[in-house]
C-alpha cells in the first residue's frame, strides 16, 4: 500500500483530501504545516507528498527546497496543491523540483490521476541515480543545449506544457525540439528518450 503525506494547514481540506485518498486504498498521513511535515518525512518517508504552498511556519516552497537538497528525500514525488494558479507560481514550483501543480479545488479524479502518474514515474526511475542538476551531460548524446535542457525536464516527468512554462516558450516549440531530439537519439517515444537520459545522467553520477 502506497503512503501519501498531506501537508496542509486547513483542517477541512486535510480531512477532504485524506478521505479521497483513503477511498482509493492509500495509506494517509497528515501534517498541519511544513515544519511538522518535514519531521514526518524524516521519521517515516512517504511514497508521495501533497503539499499546500501558503502555510504558517514554513511554506511549500521551503518544504520542497529542503527535500530536494537532502539525499534521502530528493526523489520523493511532490505535488503542490494550492489556490494559487498564476503561471509564475507554477514556474517557481516546477523549477524547484515539484512534480506537479494542481489548483484548488481539484476534482477527486484529477487528483488521483496525478498521484498515480507520479507514482508510476517514480517506479520507472527506480534503479537509477540520475543527477538532474545540469543538462550539459546530455549534449554528449548529440543534442543541442536547448534539446538537452528539454530532455532533462522530460526525464523528470514534466509535460510539454510544464516545460514551456519553465523555459518560457510555447508547448509547440517544446514539441518541435523533442522531435529533433528523438531523431538524434534514434528513439520514437517519450519513455525511450527518458531512459536514454536516465542512463547517461546516472553514469555521470557514479
Amino acid at each position: 500500500m502506497k503512503k501519501i503525506l498531506i501537508i496542509e494547514d486547513q483542517p477541512q481540506m486535510r480531512r477532504k483530501l485524506a478521505m479521497i485518498l483513503e477511498r482509493e486504498d492509500f495509506q494517509v498521513a497528515v501534517a498541519p504545516n511544513g515544519l511538522i511535515g518535514l519531521d514526518m518525512v524524516r521519521s517515516a518517508p512517504p511514497d508521495l507528498i501533497l503539499c499546500d504552498v501558503m502555510m504558517p511556519e514554513m511554506d511549500g516552497y521551503g518544504v520542497l527546497e529542503h527535500l530536494r537538497t537532502q539525499e534521502a528525500t530528493q526523489r520523493i514525488p511532490l505535488i503542490f496543491l494550492t489556490a494559487k494558479g498564476e503561471w509564475q507560481d507554477i514556474r517557481t514550483g516546477m523549477k524547484l523540483g515539484a512534480d506537479d501543480y494542481l489548483t484548488k479545488p481539484v476534482p477527486a479524479e484529477d487528483l488521483i490521476e496525478a498521484i498515480e502518474a507520479r507514482l508510476e514515474r517514480a517506479e520507472q526511475q527506480k534503479g537509477f541515480c540520475a543527477d538532474f542538476k545540469s543538462a550539459t551531460p546530455l549534449e554528449k548524446l548529440g543534442l543541442s543545449p536547448r534539446e538537452a535542457e528539454i530532455l532533462l525536464w522530460v526525464a523528470q516527468g514534466k509535460s510539454n506544457y510544464e516545460i514551456g512554462l519553465i523555459l518560457q516558450i510555447s508547448a509547440a516549440t517544446v514539441k518541435k525540439h523533442l522531435v529533433h531530439a528523438y531523431e538524434k537519439l534514434g528513439v520514437e517515444t517519450r519513455n525511450a528518450a527518458t531512459l536514454c537520459a536516465l542512463k547517461l545522467l546516472s553514469s555521470q553520477r557514479a
